[in-house]
């Protein structure tokens, strides 16, 4: 988007940039007509100027103790408001590297923040995949264990299946006279019992003649 991409604050910027060449002509025509500033403003700094720089070029070419003579009005006030506007320029543009300044400081620490919430993020989108996997293979150790219990159990049964087919098959097989003859000398043993525990018979009395 390109409220994203050219922030407000750039744009601000770059506009405070732009105007503060012509208010820096303003303040310069400003000057030259008032004579406030002409004479408090404009001549002080300029008479400065030329006596700092007129003394290094001659320190320069090496001349020393030569009296440097200060500049006619005119002259004065031109070279103030010239530096009138240019110390504007600079204290417009470095405003705004103050405020770019501050504003990248801003928006580090911002980053720096949401570095640490992601970072910790991250740590406890971690921490739940893992707890999630160990999760999943707990599931599945339990899953295989209920399986190979319950194919024992089906091993068993199947077995215990062909157990009780083969008692059915010996069953099956055993002839059927040796257990009538086993039955029949059960019910001899029961009768001699029964016959034995009968009391005798009492004798019957003669009729009198």
């Amino acid at each position: 988007m390109v409220v994203g991409a050219f922030p407000m604050a750039k744009l601000l910027y770059l506009g405070i940039r732009q105007v503060s060449k012509p208010l820096a002509n303003r303040i310069k025509e400003a000057a030259r007509r008032s004579e406030f500033f002409k004479t408090y403003i404009c001549l002080p700094p300029a008479q400065l100027y030329h006596w700092v720089e007129m003394r290094t070029k001659m320190r320069i070419m090496g001349f020393r103790g030569t009296v440097i003579k200060p500049l006619n009005e005119e002259a004065a006030a031109e070279l103030g408001a010239e530096l009138l506007g240019e110390a504007t320029i600079f204290i417009v543009g470095g405003g705004c590297l103050v405020l770019e300044y501050w504003r990248h400081q801003a928006a580090a620490e911002l980053g720096a923040e949401l570095l640490g919430e992601a970072t910790i993020f991250v740590v406890a989108c971690g921490c739940l995949v893992l707890e999630y996997w160990r999760h999943q293979a707990h599931q599945r150790r339990k899953k295989r264990e209920r399986h190979s219990a319950w194919n024992a159990m089906r091993d068993e049964v199947d077995h215990l299946a062909l157990a009780l087919e083969a008692l059915q098959d010996r069953v099956q097989a055993a002839p059927l006279q040796s257990a009538l003859e086993e039955l029949q000398a059960q019910m001899r043993e029961v009768r001699a019992q029964l016959c034995a525990r009968d009391p005798p018979s009492a004798p019957q009395a003669t009729p009198k003649e």
